[in-house]
């Protein structure tokens, strides 16, 4: 499967199928095969549209365009930027700026990426899962709670500027 990054780089790829779910249990936690520390904010977020800048592991830096509303499926495109000029653009974010650990678990050969959200959004769990293709519900892990794919108060831009959802407040 591309990453993003290749699908970014390669005409007509761009394209996922995203899902989000509460997380409901910790059945998830004896999977993780890798942990990535996350802090993100955006840049700018109107009308099915963002921009956001993410810095990984404090070490590098993604500048990530979004295109496409509430849904499973939306356009991505992705391209590194050098870690300085991330740190400075957040002097320019809106909103809060997100913090989060990203932990890997796989299922069934899918990868599960499962965010654990901090500071003003600690407490919220939320996993995802991009693929090019639409995976069917029997096929999904049990530690998946209520499926938030189209509930944009858990975009992460709706995290970063909006009300904070219930499952974090």
């Amino acid at each position: 499967m591309p990453t993003r990054l290749a699908r970014a780089l390669v005409p007509g790829m761009a394209e996922e199928v995203e899902r989000k779910f509460l997380v409901s249990g910790n059945g998830w936690r004896n999977g993780v095969e890798a942990e990535i520390r996350i802090r993100q904010f955006y840049l700018s977020a109107a009308g099915g549209r963002s921009l956001r800048v993410r810095v990984s592991d404090g070490t590098s830096a993604m500048l990530t365009l979004k295109f496409g509303g509430a849904g499973r499926r939306r356009d991505e495109f992705e391209y590194p930027i050098p870690l300085g000029d991330a740190e400075e653009m957040q002097a320019f974010a809106l909103g809060r700026v997100i913090e989060k650990t990203r932990c890997h678990v796989r299922h069934l050969g899918y990868l599960y990426e499962v965010d654990v959200f901090g500071g003003a959004l600690a407490g919220l769990v939320i996993a995802e899962l991009e693929t090019p293709d639409d995976v069917p519900d029997d096929r999904l892990p049990e530690w998946l709670g209520q499926e938030v794919t189209d509930d944009s108060r858990y975009y992460n831009a709706s995290l970063a500027l909006g009300d904070l959802p219930e499952a974090a407040a």
